[in-house]
């Protein structure tokens, strides 16, 4: 029966850091290919900056950082940084070190 419980909580994880890496992997790929779009749709050798305020430059990342948005939301969906289990990690973080607390 244990080793059912730990193989289940084994395969959960498994998956946990599969969709953790496979976020980290398409935040990858949306930084980079964006970058090499921007500047190829800027013709930032014969017009340098003054052409980036060009609406349609900018509709690939928005509409692929929604996407992004909400695979984040989708994997990272119980584990967000400022959440009341985090404030109290945090407390009890900072309580456990003498030296951090200044007194009045």
């Amino acid at each position: 029966m244990q080793d059912y419980e730990d193989e289940k909580k084994y395969k959960l994880a498994k998956k946990r850091v599969d969709d953790e890496r496979g976020f980290y992997t398409h935040l990858t790929f949306y930084i980079v290919i964006n970058i090499i779009v921007l500047f190829i749709n800027t013709n930032f050798e014969s017009q340098g900056f003054k052409n980036w305020s060009q609406w349609h430059l900018y509709i690939t990342p928005i509409l692929w950082g929604i996407g992004l948005l909400f695979h984040g939301l989708k994997v990272f969906k119980n584990n967000f940084i400022f959440r009341k289990s985090w404030e109290e990690r945090k407390i009890k973080e900072l309580m456990d070190k003498d030296d951090t607390l200044d007194v009045l």
